[in-house]
């Protein structure tokens, strides 16, 4: 990390966490931020993830540029993929302030944003006008908080954003919109995913369809989940999102409600992956996301089951430039160890899955 980053995250954390926010995405789109232009990739880095070609695996998660402001930046972060959004049909100013927290002594944070957003149309032009690049750059869907048919209003987002995304995220597992993980039930998410692939597909547009799952899921319901995800036309599986549970932690902030990501939730969702990837049996690749904030946090999601990672919350600790530094220090251990990412993935899945 340079000394003009350091500098930058420290003067963020003098802020209100939700301003440093908004004044991360400011700086990024007046250009104040250095970056390193491209995504770091090698033939040990290159990879194909639902039909999506990655100069790198290390991705940036769905919540940082919920609006799509600041899509061309982001791609010249070092990312292999970059994920923006949620977007719902509607624009909905989210749950009341304040509902973002630092647990700085657990290298976490707390949200319960609640899908704060301008709605589809704004997001969905601004990825219409994004600049040309190798990095696929996809959208994470949802629904309005009063909506009275959710299903439809996924199906309403995805109709809008698939001749402009390189991939659509499901998302029925944020745990700030009421009722919503119920979306996750065996039936309930089968014709979600149908309804959303019918819209995407009345476009003409194919961006492939993946769905994020929770990490909170017991056995039996995780179980169910793979089966559904199997048969369903799904092209991938991000797992996992953020978490209500709060063992171990040790900060002011710990007890506020809302969804626990960073460093806590690594072992919760990397176990969630690992079994899912087993139930799985090699039919859908899965995105592992949950706590990554280094190489080797990176290299035990793959062996856990994942083809890729996404990273968030722990940029907020070490900088933007960490993913530049992930996807060098994979590259470099994919060398020194004579493996490539395919033969990694759930390398140690029954082990994580124990």
């Amino acid at each position: 990390m340079s000394l003009i980053e350091k500098a930058g995250l420290l003067a963020l954390h003098r802020l209100d966490p939700e301003k440093a926010h908004d004044l991360s995405i400011r700086a990024l789109a007046a250009g104040l931020a250095p970056l390193p232009g491209a995504a770091f990739t090698s033939r040990h880095l290159e990879t194909e993830i639902a039909g999506l070609r990655l100069p790198n695996p290390v991705g940036l998660a769905a919540g940082y540029d919920k609006n799509a402001r600041i899509i061309g930046p982001l791609t010249r972060a070092g990312f292999g993929f970059v994920e923006v959004g949620a977007a719902t049909p509607r624009p909905q100013p989210g749950n009341p302030k304040p509902r973002l927290f630092r647990l700085t002594q657990d290298r976490a944070i707390i949200n319960r944003f609640g899908f704060n957003n301008e709605g589809a149309q704004a997001i969905c032009a601004r990825l219409a006008a994004r600049p040309p690049s190798e990095v696929p750059v996809g959208l994470n869907i949802g629904a309005n908080k009063d909506s009275t048919d959710r299903a439809a209003d996924f199906a309403e987002v995805a109709r809008q954003a698939a001749p402009h995304a390189d991939f659509l995220t499901i998302n029925v597992s944020s745990p700030n919109t009421e009722k919503l993980r119920d979306l996750q039930g065996a039936r309930a998410l089968a014709a979600l995913i149908q309804g959303v692939i019918s819209a995407r597909d009345e476009t003409g547009a194919r961006p492939p369809v993946l769905v994020k799952i929770a990490p909170d899921l017991d056995t039996a319901a995780l179980t169910e989940l793979a089966a559904v995800l199997r048969d369903s036309g799904a092209a991938c599986v991000i797992a996992t999102n953020t978490t209500l549970d709060r063992s171990g932690l040790t900060s002011a902030h710990a007890q506020e409600t809302g969804g626990l990501s960073g460093a806590p939730l690594f072992d919760r969702s990397t176990r969630i992956l690992a079994r899912l990837y087993r139930l799985l049996d090699g039919r859908l690749p899965i995105i592992g996301v949950g706590g990554v904030g280094s190489v080797d946090q990176a290299w035990a999601k793959l062996q856990a089951g994942a083809s890729a990672v996404q990273l968030y919350s722990a940029l907020i600790y070490q900088g933007l430039s960490l993913a530049d530094r992930i996807a060098r220090g994979l590259a470099a251990r994919l060398r020194t160890e004579n493996t490539t990412l395919a033969d990694l993935t759930g390398s140690k899945a029954d082990r994580w899955a124990a």
